[in-house]
């Protein structure tokens, strides 16, 4: 078993000494003219702020739902004798506060690393396009390095520390039901982190374009608009500390749930096929680490999305290879009537969730470039206002679930037959399969957690660009790049919505083997959910409208926010008239001050909501009413989320398009329907959608921590 530690433990060592390179890399870089790096000191300020104070209340939440923690899983297991349920439930709590603690490091680590590329990024687009490109991208990969590092860490850690290295077989079996809570603390924060970040950026984004574009039409970042530095620094706190404490949250998880199941094949792999998540991890980061470094562009007329693509297939077909040897390796064995097991169809599964990835990829493009038809449609129907542009938008989010539906159907259903295949006779076999094709489709995480810290880095390389009054050659090489930016921050939300769909199938698999934990029934069996029996409809039915209460009250966060912003950008312009003439610097750090309130105010609803609305129907309905939960919250909540991250991705795309010159360019009709287009789909795209993404898995973690108090 040490041999495979000392190999996961290597590889968050290299992890750590590429990331001081690239770290090293991206500092050394040009940082620019006296005012660009003015206006990306005002960045990091405002986005550093933000932080410490949305950090401050998240801190006070998980300090209150530890002591909940403790209570309830005392209480649970109370039965089992005062101090194996003290054991318990302090052993949970405390990979609660790890894995609060790694999630919120992530979502930082993505932040700062932002905050200094973008500056730097924009400077280097004065050279070129591959120089802007290498900045962005490798300041980007520190965030998918130490994301994917800190959570291999976390839970091999915690892993070892509560006997997973003791030779004991009954400890090394319960380690992964007492690292639950590691999944949990992650996801917790990252609910929190994407909310608050996604409320912040898309309040400070609706108000900046609706006063400034529309109403004094001034261009996108103009720095006369009193709300632009809101904007920008909601580029980073939302899309970088919101998404690596959400990509954070789903490897965790996804591990643990693994983990979990792979107990069930003790008796065939012992410690092997719980560890074989770990181990698979580790070699998807070795992976992307040589993808990253692939990816270049030759001249300034090369696609920058066509060399991004490229090193995620280079990453892909890596992974594809490495992932024979780790399951040939960790899943060969003997099955009790002699048979051996056949690893060929376990590699399959791996293959099947890696092949999901890639189309995940394709199909999200499909919708959200500005190189194919769809948001080329909805570009079309700006032309005759912003209603047909409404419409347009919500048809094509709606039409683009269904591809991703298909696959995702399918990918479970090979890989659950395939794994049956190779253990035949084994009731927990197939769920074991889809364990693998989620590890198959995980192990790029890395490389897309780098493209997605790469969106919001050009995003503010254009902003600072457009604000210090650079060359126009300049500004078309970042125009490029964020539409680059944009296409890439909606392929890793269309991949992070598949992955979960995988996982939460995973772990919902995972909860019902701590169910007959409970129950006493033996794992390797099946157990059912009735969804006949009234308690299980309702349970269900709760966790439809829980899909919809949630987007809603997020999306009204938003609303109510960005009233704030704008009231306050109007209110500068009438009492500080100089500003539209540029002989008056307008008021940033108001803005900045009334956004980051507003947000703080507004995440703590949607958060309590998804914390104690699962926990009341355990209680209230019992165990199996959950389990209908689970299925229908995971169900509802994937298609709403790729319903509203790709109709806000192609609304995006489609203004981008129609700023590139197409319908009569900027400060055109069509150009103005795009905004209010765009207006609707930000809080779509990067509010609601995202934050869908952790609800998902929040609620599986929160039942597998509170299961023991469910009746």
């Amino acid at each position: 078993m040490m041999s495979y530690f000392i190999l996961i433990y290597g590889v968050i060592l290299i992890s750590l000494i590429v990331i001081i390179y690239l770290v090293k890399y991206t500092f050394s870089q040009d940082t620019g003219t006296d005012k660009m790096q003015e206006i990306s000191a005002y960045i990091k300020e405002g986005a550093m702020a933000f932080i410490k104070r949305q950090y401050k209340t998240i801190s006070i939440l998980s300090i209150l739902t530890l002591f909940l923690i403790i209570l309830c899983n005392y209480i649970g297991n109370s039965s089992k004798g005062s101090n194996i349920a003290l054991s318990i439930s302090f052993r949970t709590g405390i990979a609660f506060i790890a894995g609060a603690f790694c999630s919120a490091l992530s979502g930082y680590i993505g932040m700062y690393m932002a905050v200094h590329s973008n500056v730097r990024a924009a400077a280097g687009a004065k050279k070129g396009l591959n120089n802007a490109l290498q900045i962005a991208l490798k300041g980007g990969a520190v965030t998918g390095l130490a994301v994917t590092a800190l959570s291999l860490l976390g839970v091999a850690s915690l892993f070892l520390i509560y006997g997973g290295i003791s030779g004991d077989d009954t400890l090394i079996k319960e380690a992964p039901s007492l690292i639950v809570g590691f999944g949990f603390g992650a996801s917790f924060v990252a609910l929190f982190a994407q909310l608050g970040g996604g409320i912040y950026t898309k309040a400070a984004d609706v108000g900046a374009d609706l006063v400034g574009k529309v109403e004094a039409g001034i261009p996108e970042d103009d720095p006369r608009n009193p709300a632009v530095i809101a904007d920008l620094v909601g580029d980073n706190v939302g899309d970088c500390a919101g998404r690596g404490a959400d990509l954070f949250e789903s490897t965790a998880a996804e591990n643990v749930g693994a983990m979990i199941l792979g107990v069930a094949l003790y008796p065939i792999f012992g410690f092997k096929g719980i560890l074989f998540p770990l181990v698979a991890r580790a070699f998807g980061i070795l992976a992307s680490i040589v993808g990253i470094f692939l990816v270049k562009v030759k001249n300034d007329n090369d696609d920058p999305m066509k060399a991004l693509k490229g090193g995620f297939v280079i990453t892909s077909l890596i992974n594809a290879v490495l992932l024979f040897f780790v399951i040939k390796n960790m899943l060969s064995g003997t099955l009790e009537n002699g048979t051996q097991v056949n690893y060929i169809y376990l590699y399959g599964c791996a293959l099947a969730g890696i092949l999901l990835s890639y189309i995940f990829v394709v199909i999200t493009d499909y919708y959200t470039s500005i190189n194919h038809k769809p948001v080329k449609d909805i570009a079309d129907a700006c032309k005759t206002g912003a209603g047909t542009n409404i419409i347009t938008g919500l048809s094509v989010g709606m039409q683009s679930t269904a591809l991703p539906v298909i696959f995702i159907s399918l990918c479970i259903f090979i890989s659950y037959k395939l794994a049956a295949l190779a253990l035949p006779g084994i009731a927990s076999a197939g769920l074991y399969g889809t364990a693998i094709a989620t590890m198959g489709m995980l192990s790029t995480c890395t490389y897309i957690l780098a493209m997605d810290t790469f969106g919001p880095i050009t995003d503010n390389a254009g902003g600072i660009i457009e604000m210090s009054d650079a060359p126009e050659e300049v500004r078309i090489i970042t125009d490029r790049l964020d539409a680059c930016g944009n296409t890439t921050k909606a392929l890793t939300k269309g991949y992070a919505v598949g992955s979960a769909a995988l996982a939460t199938f995973l772990l919902f698999s995972a909860y019902l083997d701590e169910v007959k934990k409970i129950l006493g029934v033996p794992l390797n069996s099946w157990y059912s959910v009735d969804i006949g029996k009234p308690e299980v409809f309702i349970a269900g039915f709760i966790g439809a409208m829980l899909v919809f209460l949630f987007s809603s009250t997020a999306m009204s966060a938003v609303s109510r926010a960005a009233q704030y912003v704008i009231l306050e950008v109007r209110r500068q312009f009438k009492e500080i008239p100089g500003i539209m003439e540029g002989t008056a610097k307008p008021d940033y750090a108001t803005c900045v001050d009334i956004v980051t309130k507003g947000a703080l105010k507004e995440m703590i609803l949607p958060g309590v909501l998804v914390l104690f609305v699962p926990l009341i129907v355990g209680v209230v309905l019992g165990k199996e009413a959950a389990a209908g939960f689970l299925m229908i919250t995971t169900i509802t909540g994937v298609i709403m989320a790729l319903f509203l991250n790709n109709s806000g991705g192609a609304w995006d795309n489609a203004k981008k398009l129609i700023e590139l010159g197409s319908h009569g360019g900027k400060n055109s009709e069509a150009h103005k329907a795009s905004v209010v287009g765009d207006t609707v789909g930000d809080p779509f795209k990067d509010t609601a959608g995202p934050s869908l993404h952790v609800l998902i898995k929040l609620v599986s973690t929160l039942t597998l921590v509170f299961v023991a108090l469910f009746s």
